[in-house]
């Protein structure tokens, strides 16, 4: 077993890949929170995001499978997802992984739309203003959630989410905005706001939450202001600093115990 990059009371950090990370024991997760590669030639350091969409696609089976062996029976994942892609061709992605994920074995619920407020990602518009080729962009993103075996959890905990909170985020259309690349220094992240309802939502106060592409650490984050226990497998090490440098400055590293490698 790894030992993790780093460790307190109640986060870990392991710098491994996901498809072989050993760390983490099976039936033991509560919920997965995470954004994975999109196969659109992010740059992300070592990891190529420029591979075929066939292999990607293989790419997410395997990660899928991996996870659903480490869920408790009433686990829950909520896949921040494209609704498409049209970078190297048109592709389905949300519908696809969707597709994949049930056939590997996790069950569907819901879909949250998220929609950022931004049109900044609107950069092609196919044929401009001719019928010839136009594109179709939505500026939204979606948050696929799905569980293991059953939906009503098992074990009974305390919810700390308020009724505003609850009464706004069980409407399936998420308004707030994203997250800048430069202001972060990682080249996808999400804001902390996506997190916290995810895990306010879905999971009880010190419940066992996973990020299987931690990237800059930003569902650990929601972990600590929102006392939950943080998992985190990265490969890259440059993401696991800038993942342990945040968590530091959120006072997620004061008077506990770290261990780095």
């Amino acid at each position: 077993m790894s030992r993790p990059y780093l460790q307190t009371d109640s986060l870990s950090i392991y710098m491994d890949d996901i498809l072989k990370a050993s760390a983490i024991e099976r039936n033991s997760i509560d919920l997965i929170v995470t954004s994975p590669p999109y196969g659109v030639d992010i740059e992300y350091g070592d990891y190529d995001d420029n591979i075929p969409y066939a292999k990607y696609l293989q790419f997410t089976k395997a990660w899928l499978e991996k996870c659903h062996s480490l869920m408790k029976t009433d686990g829950r994942l909520c896949l921040n997802l494209p609704m498409d892609k049209n970078k190297g061709g048109q592709q389905s992605v949300y519908a696809d992984i969707t597709s994949i994920a049930k056939d590997v074995g996790w069950k569907y619920h819901t879909t949250i739309i998220w929609n950022e407020q931004s049109m900044s990602r609107r950069t092609a518009w196919g044929s401009w203003m001719s019928a010839s080729a136009p594109y179709v962009i939505a500026p939204v993103e979606m948050i696929l959630v799905m569980y293991t075996e059953q939906w009503q959890k098992v074990h009974k905990g305390r919810s700390d989410i308020t009724r505003e909170e609850f009464l706004g985020w069980t409407n399936g259309v998420w308004e707030f905005g994203g997250e800048r690349k430069s202001r972060i220094g990682h080249p996808a992240p999400f804001p902390i706001e996506l997190p916290k309802r995810c895990i306010k939502l879905f999971s009880f106060v010190g419940d066992a939450v996973l990020d299987p592409f931690l990237g800059s650490g930003t569902t650990l984050i929601a972990c600590h202001q929102n006392r939950r226990k943080g998992v985190g497998i990265e490969v890259s090490k440059e993401y696991c600093e800038l993942a342990t440098k945040r968590l530091d400055q959120h006072g997620a590293l004061q008077k506990k115990l770290i261990e780095t490698v």
